[in-house]
């Protein structure tokens, strides 16, 4: 196998396994336990994308989630893509299909280097703002230049769970800091999850140099890992990625199920295995074992494929038997950049020079580096990577970090590769989710998580490198964790370490250069997103001082990255510019998701139908055995009309339907209605200031119509409220808008009326509700229930408790007809039994039932609103003729009363709801037909209102319209036109809302 990079022997790869994989339509070969990034580097490719703005070739950098060069596409059929994976996260199996989101292309990044000058920070604001014209034009261009890789144009073909768990202690990471917690908390008989974002448990451990208990230290991480996963208490979670935390140790954690195992999830004894999972997690406390990232140095042309992070270095080395390269130099300010250089010589290499930007070096590693002869060049760094495709050299000089500039002349060295580690800065991105500011630690040089309720950071993840105080730490994490959750302490022995010495790290952010930023070669401090040095420089000198407003106009730190890599180098350098320190400059704050998350995984089983469920009533299965015809209303499928035998059309089977209520009895399903049961003392003075009516007076066994008002004074939603007790009572509402009320109820009561001892439940699946209408209704009704209909003893809007159908229920005489009307309610499961008991005892009364297109029709014809219809987020009470229903003298201001106030709620040209009548009798309006006053006024012409509601009335015989039309109120008689398509325009007569009054018993109702 042709693996240039590849050690004979060395790293936890199984060279007994061998793989094929393609990039970029190359065939490529590894072993399983590689990467993608490790496989990619041992077969000797150099560029693995090209950046982002410039164009520019890039290599791989990192070896886990900081990596911001090595995004991948990957998937060999259309259906499996899977765009922006890294390929440091990504495990290699076999037939692996990955490209570049990014392809290098020559001609590209020639160009790119040659507009690069054009297009500095903020670019696109300064070029793009004329022609105003033009703006169309521009945007198509900068769409198709936006973005990494692509979104796969087929159906996913694998499905993606969620998981609901509860746990003591929740630890986050597990390398040395994170197993100890785990260790001790598992001990103690706390319940503990234990996730980490690599393939294996471990973290740095896994490729150390350091002995524990005189062993190498992935032996002590082995048994370590055995002991847990023989816990029952202890959930174990490789491949998962905590990726967001949330307010009361919520955490959501992404584990990669099955996508280290193929381009779709097998199948394991005929079972579909799920390809991802994303689990809710809800923590008593969490142990944040995240570690910290190593900090590039910024320097010229840092960017070039071979340049490095040193620790990188040592991992593909350490980890998969990987030297990225024949010669290397080593430009650092701290020892940890030593252990890359040491690694590099045992693999066999040529360390051509450790450049060491401090003047003297007295640790651990330095003297090891000493002792093997490896040259070291003190108070000097990398000032400049030479190369274009691949690092052909480094140029080197003396710097006096103090006055940022270089001091002497610079000396190039022949190298492949630059490993540079500029210090390490803890992972504190989830301790930000919550927006807890990070605080700044000099002694440490990074930032460290603000103190949070339930949290506790350990190792890297606190600033604590040293390997025996991070085990130590961490123990002590996970037995507190699981003693404040009620366990006993449980000890652990923790491994021995030789304590190292080590020696004191230099504050170097960004390499001086021989030029000024702006002149200098590009210095690039993210890479992901091309910002340089100097694009930060120039947004200080353009006024940007806050490093929010930084971040958003150079984009440093945005995407993907999220500042994994570049965030404290570009504060150091804002810091510098402004002449401020970093504390006071601060960082900013991140947001989930830590890496990137499937959208798979986000939406777990709820796609295709479950995206957007369909509900149905109780009686669904009866409509379909009806022949209805559905229509869907919210998420409800609800019946539209009943055609016979499938054969009449939607306008005969509503004229049907429609004479059958108005002249004999009718049945409507109605469950569909919101309904939201509110109990507690202050009940009634809660309803009080939601609706716009009172309700302190209304009796038990009584019910009121009300309207409920936006705080702008807009009407939102409408229902009849039901007194049950005195301190008891049901609301109903609009079937779209059952969520949206019961949202808007909790948020009153929680944020403005805590005080008030009131509770809301939604109960609309309990209850399944027939509307029963039409002059019969009250003798068919009177063979099926024990209640006394009697006119006078069960008078409009009252409701009375009995049984119907043999079956507990509550009937209410409610009208949304004009007919007399009773709703009966009963428990959803009694519905079908109900039902088919009324049409048993109702065939000779005519009983037909209707849909949902005739209920619209008998509603308009008596001038009733449909929310949503009639309204649009701009209607008033007063605009709808409804002043009847708007407490004015109501001791409280309920909401919107106030808003109503306004002058421009007050005008007397103001939409106002009103009737319309086509002159020709046979017109039916369209709803949305706009209105005018003068239909020979030059286009544009002025529309003053427009259609709501528009039906053919079989009752009246002839076309009629509900509309909103300015000052409409007082212009009853008056003639308005709907100018239409195709020069057709109608002419209608503005009259009363209500067509239908019945007379006799019917007026009544």
């Amino acid at each position: 196998m042709n693996q240039v990079n590849r050690l004979a022997k060395g790293g936890r790869i199984d060279r007994g396994r061998p793989l094929t994989f393609s990039f970029n339509g190359q065939t490529c070969h590894g072993y399983i336990g590689d990467t993608l990034a490790s496989a990619l580097l041992a077969n000797g490719i150099d560029i693995v994308n090209r950046s982002f703005k410039y164009s520019r070739p890039r290599g791989i950098v990192a070896a886990g989630a900081e990596e911001p060069n090595a995004i991948m596409q990957l998937g060999a059929t259309e259906a499996t893509q899977v765009p922006n994976v890294r390929a440091t996260q990504q495990a290699l199996f076999d037939g692996l299909y990955a490209r570049s989101t990014n392809p290098h292309n020559n001609l590209l990044s020639t160009i790119g280097e040659l507009f690069s000058p054009m297009i500095p920070p903020g670019f696109y604001y300064k070029t793009f703002m004329a022609p105003a014209s033009m703006w169309m034009t521009y945007e198509k261009v900068i769409r198709k230049a936006a973005g990494l890789g692509r979104s796969p144009r087929e159906i996913d073909p694998d499905h993606y769970e969620h998981s609901k768990q509860h746990c003591d202690v929740l630890v986050i990471g597990a390398g040395p800091a994170g197993l100890a917690a785990a260790l001790a908390a598992g001990r103690s008989g706390a319940r503990v999850i234990l996730c980490d974002e690599q393939e294996e448990l471990g973290g740095s451990l896994l490729c150390s140099r350091e002995m524990l208990d005189g062993k190498q230290a992935s032996v002590w991480v082995a048994a370590v890992v055995a002991e847990l996963a023989g816990i029952d208490n202890v959930l174990l979670l490789p491949r998962t990625t905590a990726n967001g935390l949330h307010d009361h140790q919520f955490v959501t954690l992404y584990e990669r199920r099955t996508e280290h195992l193929g381009d779709r999830a097998p199948k394991v004894n005929n079972q579909q295995l799920a390809r991802a999972c994303m689990y809710h997690v809800r923590a008593a406390q969490i142990v944040l074992a995240s570690g910290a990232h190593e900090r590039p140095l910024v320097y010229a042309k840092n960017d070039v494929p071979g340049n490095l992070l040193a620790g990188a270095v040592s991992t593909y080395i350490r980890r998969y038997g990987v030297v990225p390269g024949k010669r290397l130099v080593v430009s650092t300010c701290h020892d940890d950049g030593y252990r890359a250089a040491l690694d590099w010589a045992e693999a066999g290499h040529e360390v051509v020079a450790i450049v060491d930007a401090r003047e003297r070096a007295d640790g651990h590693w330095s003297e090891m580096a000493r002792a093997q002869g490896l040259n070291i060049i003190m108070g000097s760094a990398v000032i400049e990577a030479k190369g274009k495709n691949r690092v052909t050299g480094a140029r080197i000089a003396s710097i006096d970090v103090a006055r940022f500039q270089t001091t002497g002349v610079a000396s190039e060295l022949s190298c492949d590769t630059i490993a540079s580690s500029g210090g390490y800065s803890p992972v504190v991105h989830l301790s930000s989710h919550t927006n807890a500011r990070p605080v700044w630690r000099e002694d440490i040089l990074g930032f460290v998580p603000a103190e949070l309720p339930g949290l506790t950071p350990v190792g890297g993840a606190c600033g604590v490198y040293a390997l025996a105080d991070v085990l130590k730490g961490g123990a002590e994490a996970g037995a507190e964790a699981a003693i404040g959750c009620g366990d006993t302490s449980a000890a652990i022995d923790l491994p021995d370490v030789e304590r190292l010495e080590t020696g004191e790290a230099l504050g170097l952010y960004q390499v001086p250069h021989e030029k000024p930023s702006l002149r200098a070669p590009k210095q690039f401090v993210d890479l992901q997103n091309d910002v340089t040095a100097a694009a930060i420089e120039l947004a200080t000198r353009e006024g940007f001082e806050a490093i929010e407003h930084v971040k958003r106009y150079t984009a440093l730190g945005f995407g993907t990255d999220q500042g994994k890599l570049g965030n404290i180098n570009g504060m150091a350098i804002a810091a510098r510019c402004l002449n401020q320190t970093i504390a006071d400059t601060g960082t900013t704050i991140f947001r989930p998701n830590y890496t990137p998350v499937g959208f798979g995984a986000i939406a777990g089983r709820h796609r295709r139908d479950l995206f957007d469920p369909e509900r149905y009533t109780a009686l669904h299965e009866w409509h379909l055995a009806r022949g209805a015809k559905f229509e869907d209303v919210g998420q409800w499928k609800r019946p539209w009309y009943f055609p016979i035998n499938n054969e009449e059309t939607m306008h005969d089977a509503v004229v049907r339907e429609c004479r059958a209520v108005r002249e004999k009895v009718g049945m409507l399903d109605a469950s569909t209605l919101g309904k939201i049961d509110i109990q507690g003392k202050d009940v009634r003075e809660f309803l009080g200031r939601i609706y716009t009516n009172g309700w302190e007076k209304l009796a038990v066994g009584k019910a009121r119509y009300g309207l409920m008002c936006k705080d702008d004074g807009m009407v939102m939603d409408d229902g009849v409220t039901t007194c049950l007790a005195d301190n008891h009572f049901l609301m109903t509402t609009t079937t779209g808008g059952a969520a949206r009320v019961l949202e808007w109820l909790e948020l009153w009561h929680q944020t403005e009326w805590p005080d008030l001892d009131v509770s809301f439940t939604s109960v609309t699946d309990h209850w399944a509700t027939m509307v029963i209408t039409g002059p019969e209704a009250r003798r068919l009704l009177a063979e099926v229930t024990d209640i006394d209909l009697d006119r006078d003893s069960f008078k409009f809007m009252d409701w009375r408790e009995g049984t119907v159908a043999g079956v507990p229920a509550r009937v209410y005489r409610i009208s949304f007809t004009g007919e007399l009307s009773y709703e009966v309610n009963v428990q959803a499961h009694y519905a079908m039994h109900v039902c088919k008991t009324l049409f048993q005892h109702g065939d000779k009364y005519g009983l037909t039932p209707y849909g949902t297109e005739t209920m619209h029709v008998l509603r308009a014809e008596k001038g009733f609103i449909i929310v949503g219809q009639e309204t649009d987020g701009s209607v008033t009470p007063e605009d709808l003729g409804m002043q009847w229903c708007v407490g004015y003298n109501k001791p409280f201001s309920w909401i919107g009363k106030r808003s109503l106030t306004r002058p421009d709620t007050c005008r007397e040209d103001r939409k106002q709801m009103v009737g319309l009548k086509p002159l020709d009798k046979t017109v039916v309006l369209q709803e949305g037909a706009q209105i005018v006053f003068d239909p020979q006024q030059p286009i544009p012409m002025t529309m003053v209102g427009h259609v709501t509601s528009s039906y053919f009335s079989p009752t009246l015989n002839h076309g009629f319209a509900l509309a909103l039309v300015k000052g409409g109120q007082k212009r009853i008689g008056e003639r308005v036109y709907c100018p239409m398509t195709g020069g057709v325009t109608h002419v209608a007569e503005i009259v009363s809302p209500i067509f239908y009054d019945p007379k006799g018993e019917r007026q009544n109702v």
